[in-house]
């Protein structure tokens, strides 16, 4: 009988542990199923944009650098329309000495050509100035206006030699500048403008230095050798 209740007792034991597992295999895959579920439906659709949260101030430095109001950079655009300015004010008033006082047909021919494309450019700054808060500056720069008291000094040979060089190493600056403002530049508007004006300079540097070099003023490196 011992033996017999034995063997009833293991059965009886097998057969709890049997639910039992059987109840955590069932579980365990309800459990399982659920986070699946529950996993799909917080996992983002391929299909669905997904919005991302930005930290404070960065939606405002978006902006801004989108639309040009990046405190360095307008700074730099504001700065850059004003020399513009300056600098082709005096690209003018240096054109009209060099249309009238040029002994040479290519320099005459040239300051013209000073004169009507920096006014050009110049119309076209100015408007950019205004969108950018930029007041036209009254006369040129100080170095400027100390070049063109000492062309009204000269005539001649004398005179077509130092207006080549100043021309020549005028543009060059130049060059440099509105390239670097043609790439960094904030204010879209000003960004194509400064790319034009850029290649209307380096027309003109191609010309003054063809000029030089039959001037002997400038060397077949575009270096000024004479005329300083």
């Amino acid at each position: 009988m011992r033996q017999s209740g034995n063997k009833g007792n293991r059965i009886e034991n097998y057969a709890g542990i049997t639910m039992l597992a059987a109840g955590l295999l069932f579980g365990g895959s309800s459990l399982f199923a659920q986070a699946s579920v529950s996993g799909t439906q917080n996992s983002p659709s391929q299909n669905q944009p997904q919005s991302t949260t930005m930290a404070p101030g960065a939606n405002a430095n978006a902006m801004n650098t989108a639309t040009g109001d990046n405190g360095a950079g307008a700074m730099q655009d504001k700065d850059f329309v004003e020399t513009a300015l300056q600098g082709g004010m005096a690209e003018v008033q240096l054109g009209q000495l060099a249309a009238q006082k040029g002994s040479s047909g290519d320099v005459r021919q040239f300051g013209q050509r000073m004169v009507a494309d920096h006014t050009k450019l110049g119309d076209a700054m100015k408007t950019v100035a205004t969108q950018l808060g930029v007041k036209p500056p009254k006369e040129p720069s100080k170095k400027d206006r100390e070049l063109m008291e000492k062309l009204q000094g000269l005539s001649g040979q004398q005179f077509d030699d130092a207006y080549i060089a100043a021309m020549v190493k005028d543009h060059k600056k130049d060059n440099q500048d509105f390239q670097l403002e043609a790439q960094q530049a904030q204010n879209p508007a000003l960004k194509q403008l400064a790319a034009q004006g850029d290649q209307m300079i380096q027309q003109h540097l191609a010309m003054i230095e063809q000029i030089g070099k039959a001037h002997n003023v400038v060397n077949d490196k575009g270096k000024v050798v004479n005329g300083e």
